[in-house]
């Protein structure tokens, strides 16, 4: 009998505990969730996570932190969240550059060491020099660029970011030279533009913005395939003649081997968030295109993305 009462009682101890654990995973979030941004603050990627995990706060119902971790074009960060524990718990923002850090040499990172939950915007580049530049056309740049190589100095966001990419390509384009230089995101890039320590910017108009609206800058084209809401008077260069694009894009992933129903839970709060009038405005007011994409449609244009930068990096003799 007292043998027969011990079972029951592992028994009951033990179905207890598979009841709690069970409890337990069906938990999450159970604590706050932190979304590593691979930029210092202040740039579009920052500000971006920011507004969203404002309303992704509110859908998970726990505390969204969001830390910044700079180096090598994003991909420090990227690779601090793809060695992360995969629980849904350490969330990335994904900007393009993560579908190029690999072709640079920076890391083996690619698209597939991630499970992506959401897709988020897109944005164009914009070739921007000070107000008192002696350029107040792209044609007069590309001219000057073409006479003296090598002397206007164009800063970016990192080596290989897609800003960079953005002046490489126009380079490869008109066959011109410039002096490319790495900053740890595109605001400091803008703080030395201001602060007359560089010639030009191609990052993106909505990050030069307020410098355009105080009269300290002026955009003399944008790199997308149509005119910017936020500057419509700026030509693309392509109605310039010149046959160049480049944008960002922005998405969220978190470690590969997360568990598909705590994936499905981030899935539904990023896609409320992007879907907010928040992030509608900020799109609006920015010069972004709020685009969102399903975890399965951001994964697919991610590697395909990735299969691009493969080719076209080394074309560009980035390093």
């Amino acid at each position: 009998m007292k043998r027969l009462s011990v079972v029951l009682m592992l028994l009951i101890v033990t179905g207890g505990l598979i009841f709690a654990n069970a409890q337990a995973e069906k938990s999450y979030p159970a604590k706050e969730v932190t979304i590593v941004v691979p930029y210092s603050p202040g740039g579009a990627s920052d500000t971006v996570t920011r507004i969203i995990a404002k309303n992704v706060e509110p859908a998970l119902g726990v505390p969204v932190i969001v830390t910044n971790k700079t180096g090598a074009s994003g991909s420090i960060a990227m690779d601090y969240v793809r060695k992360s524990k995969a629980d849904g718990y350490t969330i990335c923002y994904m900007p393009v550059e993560s579908t190029m850090v690999s072709a640079l040499g920076y890391t083996d990172l690619q698209p597939a060491d991630f499970d992506f939950v959401a897709g988020a915007m897109t944005i164009s580049a914009a070739v921007t020099v000070r107000a008192d530049a002696p350029w107040d056309t792209i044609e007069q740049f590309i001219a000057y660029a073409k006479d003296n190589p090598g002397k206007i100095s164009v800063g970016n966001s990192g080596t290989g970011s897609i800003w960079h990419i953005a002046a490489a390509s126009i380079e490869e384009a008109e066959g011109v030279k410039f002096n490319h230089v790495p900053f740890e995101g595109a605001a400091p890039a803008i703080a030395a533009l201001l602060g007359g320590h560089i010639d030009a910017v191609t990052v993106s108009d909505s990050e030069v913005q307020p410098n355009v609206e105080n009269g300290d800058f002026k955009i003399l084209a944008v790199m997308g395939d149509k005119r910017s809401s936020v500057v419509p008077d700026v030509p693309t260069l392509k109605e310039r003649g010149i046959d160049v694009t480049a944008f960002g894009w922005g998405g969220f992933a978190v470690p590969a081997g997360t568990p598909d129903d705590v994936k499905a839970i981030l899935e539904d709060a990023f896609k409320t968030a992007i879907e907010s009038d928040d992030f509608a405005k900020l799109c609006a007011e920015r010069g972004m295109s709020q685009n969102y994409m399903t975890g399965a449609e951001i994964q697919s244009f991610a590697q395909s993305q990735y299969e691009l930068y493969s080719v076209l990096i080394p074309k560009l003799g980035i390093q």
